[in-house]
């Protein structure tokens, strides 16, 4: 395999050859998705590194992640935290493949599942992109153990992770909808209450990605049925340019805050929202933390817990309980997607509508609201 797509981890402590935020050199460039890299050796060293030395690895997993690329401060760099959760804590090595097209899923899960130096515990699957190569390749390596986000594959050897994305999208929809009916400043950003306008930014217009609209528009309509929700895709996760775009364009059509679920993309609007004065909400993980330099425009992510389902299937694996042929759904009453509210602005949030936001929740876990999964 050619070593610039396929990156050695096991016990890594960085990854190199990265292009920034966009998870993936620029278009063109020579060197394709990563460089390989081996352990940093440093002389202090974990429980689980030390039993790693002594005894070998309590598993063996390969990730394969979703395009986009490590470096996206959102969907990739969730799983990356729960197999390097998993590695200090459970004594796993890993090594990492970052696809530069769907083309290349099919080659990747091979790879990992036809080697045997080492053996292959765990083959996860980050994305729904890779359900189809997937349906193809877990069943001639029945022998192998894989795991699959955001899609599901009726395998016997593959366990299969959903999110309720329309419930977390649902609750920061609410929190777009209450804020923009009334005057608010915080940060960097200020809303415009004579114009109750919100925005979302998708990166590909699939069935997943509308799930997150659909929950957000439902969330915006809970709270004032008149507020108009500008909804666009960019038809990337790494084209941060064309995230700024949009957005702007919807700033200028006086959105108050944009919601993104764009991956690399999303870059654009918190880029978009700082140079409006307007608001943003992230997704995945806290990008408020992810993003430092647009905390005080972030209001919120919903964040959508992708290293739980890693860290559990290789959990499972370890203590030899893996559990292919499944599908586990995590919600809101599983803690599998939440609102976070920015760690510089949500201080700011009117307490009001944080009480809001949390009867919402226990609503839609007792089931009294319904939240939709296709746009209105």
């Amino acid at each position: 395999m050619d070593r610039r797509s396929f990156v050695k981890a096991a016990g890594v402590a960085g990854i190199a050859g990265l292009a920034g935020c966009t998870g993936g050199p620029s278009e063109g460039s020579e060197d394709t998705t990563a460089t390989t890299t081996e352990s940093s050796g440093g002389e202090e060293t974990t429980a689980a590194e030390q039993t790693t030395e002594s005894s070998g690895p309590s598993a063996n997993v390969g990730m394969v992640y979703a395009l986009g690329g490590l470096g996206d401060k959102s969907f990739n760099d969730a799983a990356k935290r729960g197999i390097e959760q998993a590695e200090s804590e459970l004594g796993i090595a890993y090594d990492e493949a970052q696809p530069s097209a769907a083309e290349e899923f099919p080659q990747f899960q091979r790879r990992f599942a036809q080697s045997s130096n080492p053996d292959y515990d765990l083959v996860s699957c980050i994305g729904y992109a890779q359900r189809s190569a997937l349906e193809e390749t877990a069943p001639n390596f029945s022998d192998q153990n894989f795991m699959l986000v955001d899609d599901v594959v009726d395998e016997d050897n593959v366990a299969s992770y959903l999110f309720r994305e329309e419930q977390g999208s649902f609750q920061v929809g609410y929190l777009a909808g209450l804020l923009t009916t009334q005057e608010f400043s915080a940060g960097a950003g200020s809303t415009t209450p004579d114009s109750s306008n919100v925005g979302f930014v998708g990166g590909t217009e699939t069935e997943l990605i509308r799930k997150f609209q659909a929950g957000f528009e439902a969330g915006v309509h809970h709270a004032d049925e008149s507020i108009t929700v500008d909804a666009a895709y960019v038809g990337s996760f790494s084209d941060s340019a064309q995230g700024k775009e949009i957005a702007t364009s919807m700033y200028d059509n006086g959105a108050d805050i944009v919601y993104h679920a764009a991956g690399g993309s999303g870059l654009g609007v918190f880029q978009a929202a700082s140079e409006q004065g307007k608001f943003a909400i992230g997704v995945d993980s806290d990008q408020s933390q992810t993003e430092p330099n647009y905390a005080d425009v972030i209001l919120a992510s919903m964040v959508k817990r992708v290293e739980s389902a890693v860290y559990t299937s290789v959990e499972n694996v370890v203590n030899d309980e893996f559990n292919g042929g499944t599908t586990t759904t995590l919600g809101l009453e599983e803690d599998g997607v939440a609102a976070v509210y920015g760690a510089e602005l949500g201080s700011e949030i009117p307490q009001d509508v944080k009480d809001a936001l949390s009867e919402s929740r226990d609503a839609i876990i007792a089931g009294d609201i319904d939240v939709p999964t296709t746009p209105e």
